[in-house]
């Protein structure tokens, strides 16, 4: 499918759909829980679904009929180990969460775990062999350190380190340590993006779960405890609020976005300050989020910890003046695609003047022009390369669009509502 885009206006109000993140969360803690849970708002996108797709072939009684509120019944960390290999299509984060979760199970029996050719490519070594230094029989068929991979029981627990080159290494071990027989201690030598643990931590607090944070550089979690039964409600997501607050900052446009919290924990809240820092004209006020259009200036940007925005950054620097530098982000090679490669590559196809870093991107400003681009069925760059195009003269069009669908199928509507000019074709 293609994305055609041209150039566009904003003006409106949205209301932002639902985290995936904090989705995912909910639905593994929920099919870790002993008894019944209901997830308000969720968000049903391929990435959520590839998540209830897999606890659901764990063992756990997931209901998704009523779009408004999932319900789940938990296994109370009684895993089961099913029949066929568990596809995660192309969901990362419910690759890795479900590894430990399906450590759990007490059966010798292994648990394939693969997905879609992207999925095969990322890393899960780490993971890998920190689950085996927990009592689990852990592996990756192909000796790559990268699904599929094979796990089978049983996480006691104990010590271990990981280097978290992706926080979800991380974020998977501490779903699962609660329920090991004894205690784990967990060493961080590397931790990219935190604040997606403090996103998991949280949900940890909100189920009572014991444990030691020593800095976010050593975890203790005593063994033996319990997931209970909740009925929550999922934020709204800022990795896509994202899109709008970049588009609006970039564009003629004055957007008001609601059902975002600046007191929940997802780091793409920065974006806000981000823009600011660039000459953004962004007010907040308890409700919403208003963003008007304004020349931005280039800006040197630790991203670190939100490499999800890198894509759309990368494009409202190309309208700033002067140079941007997004630094301090090497995990952005390793998430659905080589999100620093790939964007540079297609940038420079609108005659952007892109200079690739080992860990991040030198944007100057420059006068794009409109161009047939490959959105690499990377979900953020389709959207991310959308925002170009919407700043120029000219038709862009945009392959493997399709890839929204795994975050936000609801883009172009909610784009279109707002006055963008894009449109699908098969």
């Amino acid at each position: 499918m293609k994305l055609l885009v041209s150039k566009s206006s904003l003006k409106g109000t949205v209301a932002i759909p639902a985290s995936k993140s904090h989705t995912i969360r909910a639905v593994a803690i929920a099919s870790l829980a002993d008894g019944h849970s209901v997830i308000g708002n969720p968000l049903a996108s391929g990435d959520t679904m590839s998540a209830v797709d897999c606890y659901r072939a764990l063992g756990a009684r997931i209901d998704c009929r009523q779009g408004s509120e999932w319900t789940v019944d938990g296994t109370a960390g009684e895993i089961s180990v099913p029949d066929a290999p568990i596809d995660v299509g192309n969901s990362g984060t419910t690759l890795r969460l479900a590894m430990s979760s399906a450590a759990l199970s007490r059966s010798d029996s292994p648990i394939t775990m693969t997905g879609d050719e992207q999925i095969q490519a990322r890393p899960v070594g780490p993971l890998l062999t920190a689950l085996a230094d927990l009592g689990a029989k852990a592996r990756s068929i192909n000796a790559n350190g990268r699904p599929p991979v094979t796990i089978s029981g049983t996480l006691v627990g104990g010590r271990t380190s990981v280097k978290c080159v992706t926080s979800q290494y991380l974020s998977s071990l501490l779903l699962a340590a609660p329920l090991a027989v004894k205690d784990t201690e967990i060493t961080v030598t590397l931790l990219n993006e935190p604040d997606y643990i403090r996103m998991t931590l949280d949900w940890l607090d909100k189920q009572d779960i014991v444990y030691e944070n020593d800095r976010m550089q050593k975890f203790t979690i005593p063994g033996g405890q319990k997931y209970k039964p909740f009925d929550l409600s999922i934020p709204a997501d800022f990795s896509s609020a994202t899109f709008f607050l970049c588009a609006g900052a970039m564009l003629q446009a004055d957007i008001t976005l609601t059902g975002l919290d600046f007191a929940d924990s997802q780091p793409d809240k920065a974006v806000v300050d981000y823009l600011r820092a660039m000459g953004a004209d962004i007010s907040i006020d308890a409700a919403s989020v208003r963003i008007r259009g304004s020349q931005l200036r280039g800006a040197e940007i630790d991203m670190n910890r939100t490499p999800d925005a890198l894509p759309a950054m990368a494009v409202a620097a190309a309208f700033a003046e002067g140079e941007t530098r997004l630094v301090n982000v090497p995990q952005a090679r390793n998430k659905e695609t080589d999100r620093i490669t790939c964007m540079a590559r297609e940038l420079k196809k609108m005659d952007a003047d892109v200079e690739e870093l080992p860990e991040g991107l030198i944007i100057r400003q420059s006068k794009l022009k409109p161009a047939t681009l490959d959105g690499r069925g990377d979900h953020r760059i389709v959207m991310a390369l959308s925002l170009a195009a919407m700043a120029i003269e000219g038709r862009t069009s945009i392959d493997t669009a399709e890839a929204m669908n795994v975050t936000f199928p609801d883009y172009v509507k909610l784009m279109t509502d707002i006055g963008a000019n894009m449109e699908t074709e098969d």
